[in-house]
């Protein structure tokens, strides 16, 4: 079964990057022939600075090794460095009726919070397509707000398929019911958008300040407190197991420890879960071409599977003569 992941080079990584997306990628590899990329092309709607952006890129790139991606487990790759996803977007495009894209339900809510509406913005779910269709990707692993996207490739390549016969994959999404949302500091989803991430490198002191500013309400320090409505509870849910997690059950139906207790300790198990990550990032953050090379490598195992599925699609369209 071949899966396929891929996400933005926005800024920093934050936990709900990673339980959200990162951790079951990582555990997909050791199961499946997984493909993944740094989607550098869908991050210009929303980001044109270009020193910026190629920044970004390679600093998710490096994230993604410091966490667990394995290149030898995985085809790793960023999308500009294959250029025939940009054909393959022009001539699936031509199969995507407006009333498909106009029903999608992410550039709405872009427009909604102020971002500009152009055809990026508005084309975004078929450049998507493209990514997934080119790959043969038969399983894609999204957040629910990413199912559509995953739907929209299926109808795009069912009209293609029925204008030139079986030659695009229809793809499946697939959700890890028990990750849907990752909580931030204030309850709601965590989001660079809201504010309310916390971020996996971040020095211990930030990490501390981020920990502290996690909503909680006014229960007294010695009365006990409902774990169950608890934020603290529900981010720290991520990181330890089951014993772990009834120890701290005990701690609040004790009613001898405040929140800021709560907070510190918090602080601590994400500090030492991602101990060794950091260490693994500081090599790759002094060594940025090896990241580079790794990247090559990806793209050219990458561009042999692309470059053929497009002559395929070449052939039956008339793009080859």
């Amino acid at each position: 079964m071949r899966t396929l992941s891929g996400i933005q080079p926005s800024g920093e990584m934050h936990i709900g990057n990673y339980f959200g997306m990162m951790k079951p990628l990582i555990e997909l590899q050791e199961t499946t022939e997984a493909f993944a990329f740094i989607a550098n092309y869908h991050a210009m709607t929303s980001l044109s600075d270009g020193k910026a952006l190629a920044a970004n890129t390679l600093n998710a790139a490096t994230n993604f090794l410091s966490l667990g991606i394995d290149p030898e487990k995985t085809v790793f790759w960023v999308q500009s460095d294959i250029p025939e996803v940009l054909e393959l977007y022009w001539v699936l495009s031509n199969f995507t009726p407006m009333g498909l894209l106009e029903r999608a339900h992410s550039y709405k809510d872009k427009v909604a919070k102020g971002i500009s509406a152009n055809h990026g913005l508005f084309s975004y779910p078929v450049l998507m397509a493209a990514d997934i269709l080119l790959f043969d990707s038969q399983v894609v692993p999204v957040g629910k707000d990413q199912i559509q996207h995953v739907e929209i490739a299926r109808d795009i390549a069912i009209k293609f398929n029925n204008e030139y016969g079986e030659i695009l994959t229809l793809p499946e999404f697939k959700i890890d019911e028990n990750l849907q949302t990752i909580p931030g500091i204030d309850g709601a989803k965590m989001s660079k958008s809201y504010g309310n991430t916390i971020d996996i490198f971040t020095t211990k002191k930030e990490l501390e300040k981020r920990a502290k500013q996690i909503v909680t309400d006014s229960t007294p320090m010695e009365e006990p407190k409902d774990y169950t409505t608890c934020n603290i509870y529900a981010i720290a849910e991520l990181f330890l197991n089951q014993q772990e997690l009834l120890d701290l059950q005990e701690r609040y139906k004790g009613g001898k420890e405040g929140y800021g207790h709560f907070k510190l300790y918090l602080a601590e198990v994400i500090w030492d879960y991602f101990q060794p990550y950091r260490e693994k990032r500081e090599h790759y953050l002094a060594h940025p071409d090896e990241v580079r090379e790794i990247l090559k490598s990806g793209a050219d195992k990458a561009r042999a599977i692309a470059a053929k599925n497009l002559d395929k699609i070449r052939a039956v369209t008339g793009s080859r003569y």
